[in-house]
């Protein structure tokens, strides 16, 4: 069996290209010649303005950015240099724009706060930077806009108009109240203490040697009547006394019808006014007169009621000139003292009307008057004494008591608010506006009294002005912080040394 094989046909020689194919190819490589030389001429004769960037796959340039601010690393946008660098990879930082920063979106919350001026630190507000950035404990710097830091001179030194929204005015449970006009009594309470009346105390003087040789009050605080006998005084110079009187009687009786009746009488006259001046009573030398009977002792007797304060003599005891036995105190009347500090003395004055009340005895009030008022203000205590009189006819004040004395003084119209508005600023008081819209301005005002959970303002609010109640403090921080930042702002930067 025999195979045949064909031969295998030979290839078809390739037409050639038709001749107009070929010209249309070559025109067509001309004209992307000419274009690329036109445009390397152009790059050359006409080159981008200083700072712009190149285009995007070789395009034309872009508009020119503004000023470079600073350098941000390639790698982690929140490292910065101010002058070009490369990182530790080797790539060089990028270049960021003035255009770059003002076309940023604004931060949610800072519509209408205007431009940013700078950044500040959010543990120090005296550590700022022209760019954003974060501290050493990764916070990042606060912005601070054009409207925080408004050229307007703050109306407190050291405090500044401060915004608030009504969500973190909530958050801070900020509360204000208005200022209205109220009656700002003159009434002051204060703690009061019973005394005794120093006008009713009588000291018992004994004007001749003696001995007391009976004792008819002999225990302290024994209540005595006027006129109730205390001792009996026995002494010689008194019985010598006495019988000089009779011997006077006599002589001026004998006197009496002759021309020596007038030296007679001056006689009787100077030896009963001795007897006076020691304390005998003028019943007593009548009775002498009368009778004339000498009496052993001399009776000294209670010269008003009350109660014996102070004895010192015991029956049997020698007593001499100037020295006092006894003393009596009439406690029908009691003083109150009571300190009154330096605001209120405007208040009170002599006569203004007082109220008395104690613990012991509940229920029961005393009325009384201001009657004195120390000059003498106390260096130690900053207080002035006064002294409140009150009737006690039956003795239910007793001297050393403890007790609540209210003193009416005088009443007046003034404007008051709240006392936990008022923020003590060393040389003066500040208080806290509300403006409306959340704006809250620090105002200096001038307080007068005290009228219980509210105070009088003399100077720097009107009828109706809402003040800040609560949360003040940290409205304050606020405010001083802002202050702060303003005088930042206006403090020009120091050269950096190079």
């Amino acid at each position: 069996m025999s195979i045949a094989f064909e031969p295998e046909p030979e290839p078809e020689p390739r037409k050639p290209g038709s001749p107009l194919k070929m010209l249309g190819v070559l025109t067509l490589g001309l004209a992307v010649g000419f274009s690329a030389a036109g445009l390397f001429m152009e790059s050359h004769e006409h080159p981008a303005p200083s700072g712009s960037r190149p285009g995007p796959a070789g395009g034309p340039a872009q508009p020119d950015p503004g000023k470079i601010l600073f350098y941000r690393s390639p790698m982690d946008p929140k490292v910065t240099s101010p002058t070009p660098k490369k990182d530790d990879m080797g790539m060089d930082y990028v270049p960021v724009y003035a255009s770059d920063v003002d076309g940023q979106a604004p931060a949610p919350g800072s519509a209408g706060k205007g431009k940013i001026l700078f950044y500040r630190s959010p543990m120090d507000p005296k550590v700022t930077s022209p760019t954003p950035k974060q501290d050493e404990m990764g916070m990042d710097y606060v912005p601070v806009y054009e409207s925080e830091v408004a050229a307007q001179a703050p109306p407190v030194a050291g405090r500044a108009t401060i915004t608030i929204d009504p969500d973190r005015q909530q958050l801070i449970g900020l509360t204000t109240a208005p200022a209205v006009m109220g009656n700002v009594n003159g009434t002051v309470t204060t703690v009061g203490t019973v005394a005794v009346d120093q006008t009713r105390v009588r000291k018992i003087n004994v004007k001749v040697d003696g001995f007391i040789d009976k004792l008819f009050v002999d225990y302290l605080g024994m209540a005595v009547a006027k006129g109730q006998p205390l001792f009996s005084l026995y002494s010689p110079d008194f019985v010598s006394s006495q019988r000089e009187y009779l011997l006077a009687l006599k002589t001026a009786a004998a006197l009496s019808k002759g021309d020596y009746q007038a030296s007679g009488d001056d006689l009787v006259r100077a030896a009963r006014e001795r007897l006076r001046l020691w304390d005998v009573p003028d019943a007593e030398i009548e009775r002498l007169a009368k009778t004339g009977q000498v009496e052993k002792d001399l009776v000294l007797r209670s010269p008003i009621s009350g109660a014996v304060t102070a004895k010192n003599v015991v029956q049997g005891s020698r007593v001499g000139p100037g020295e006092s036995p006894f003393e009596i105190t009439d406690l029908s009347r009691v003083w109150v003292q009571a300190a009154l500090y330096e605001p209120e003395l405007s208040r009170i004055h002599v006569g203004s009307r007082a109220e008395f009340t104690l613990q012991a005895l509940p229920g029961r009030t005393f009325e009384g008057r201001v009657a004195f008022l120390d000059p003498v203000l106390d260096p130690q205590t900053r207080t002035v004494n006064a002294r409140l009189a009150f009737a006690n006819p039956h003795g239910d004040l007793k001297p050393g008591m403890f007790g609540t004395a209210v003193i009416r003084g005088r009443d007046q119209q003034g404007l008051l608010i709240p006392l936990d508005a008022l923020l003590d600023a060393g040389l003066h008081k500040v208080v806290f506006v509300s403006l409306g819209d959340g704006h809250f301005e620090p105002r200096t005002v001038t307080v007068g009294r005290t009228v219980g959970e509210q105070v009088e303002i003399l100077s720097g609010l009107e009828s109706g002005e809402q003040v800040v109640t609560r949360a003040s403090f940290l409205v304050d921080s606020e405010s001083r912080l802002k202050a702060a930042l303003a005088q930042v702002a206006a403090t020009p930067a120091r050269p950096v040394k190079p």
